[in-house]
């Protein structure tokens, strides 16, 4: 059975013309996500791969090509209505988790929350983040400040943030590049969890063992998309033969 489509780019491009002459950051890329799908994008330094990453999530304007999220055209909405898609049909975690420092663990995640919820769905959106809290261990820290938790709890609370607004698709920038190898696994091993429940995500990394989580992985040089491999659901007890496997495919690809 078919898939469905969540996400879609048809022709992307980027180029910045502050430079001379013109950067073509990514040249006319086609990609689609399904439903369900945990994509990693890879590549080299300066491949563009965080480009695409933005330029898919609305976070940037393409230069060139269209962006589908559910079947909704992105690239001709205004500044205001492509705001309110990300706050309400997407969740992003980054390498750094951009909390205010004036609020504690839950007030931050249940900001955004509390935005994109309307008047009478407050204290579902209420209920929906404490109860994201207690499925990732970190209710006993949620009066705790932003520099009293671990840098683990606070990528763990990053997540809660980001799935606060039942998004369509989580997009995870370097989501491990400030952590450690344990802290690393934690935040990987709920960020699994989270696809398996069934959201969509797509991930920038340049770790091959956090890439090995993916359910496929594409490869881009250039800002151009090269190749492309299927990896099929995670499995913790094929960790290791898996990331070998990837590794091996990324050094033929000169990684």
């Amino acid at each position: 059975m078919k898939q469905n489509v969540t996400l879609e780019a048809k022709a992307l491009a980027k180029t910045y013309f502050s430079t001379e002459p013109p950067t073509e950051v990514l040249q006319g890329i086609d990609l689609s996500v399904s439903e369900g799908e945990f994509l990693v994008i890879m590549g080299a330094s300066g491949s563009g791969k965080s480009t695409l990453l933005y330029s898919i999530s609305g976070m940037d304007r393409p230069t060139g090509g269209q962006v589908l999220l559910e079947g909704r055209e992105l690239t001709s909405l205004s500044d205001a209505e492509m705001a309110r898609v990300r706050l309400t049909r997407m969740g992003f975690v980054f390498q750094q988790a951009h909390f205010l420092g004036n609020l504690d663990v839950r007030d931050n995640i249940l900001l955004p929350a509390l935005k994109a919820a309307s008047k009478e769905n407050k204290d579902a959106a209420i209920a929906r983040v404490d109860a994201l809290m207690e499925r990732f261990g970190i209710v006993h820290v949620k009066n705790h400040g932003i520099t009293q938790v671990s840098g683990g709890q606070l990528q763990r609370a990053s997540i809660c943030r980001a799935l606060a607004g039942e998004p369509s698709v989580l997009f995870a920038d370097e989501p491990t590049g400030a952590l450690n190898s344990s802290m690393s696994a934690e935040v990987m091993d709920a960020l699994t969890g989270v696809h398996r429940s069934g959201t969509t995500i797509v991930m920038v990394t340049h770790d091959p063992a956090v890439a090995a989580r993916g359910d496929r992985v594409i490869y881009l040089r250039d800002g151009v998309l090269v190749d492309s491999r299927e990896a099929g659901p995670w499995q913790a007890e094929k960790a290791q033969q898996r990331e070998d496997d990837l590794l091996a495919w990324l050094r033929n690809l000169g990684f």
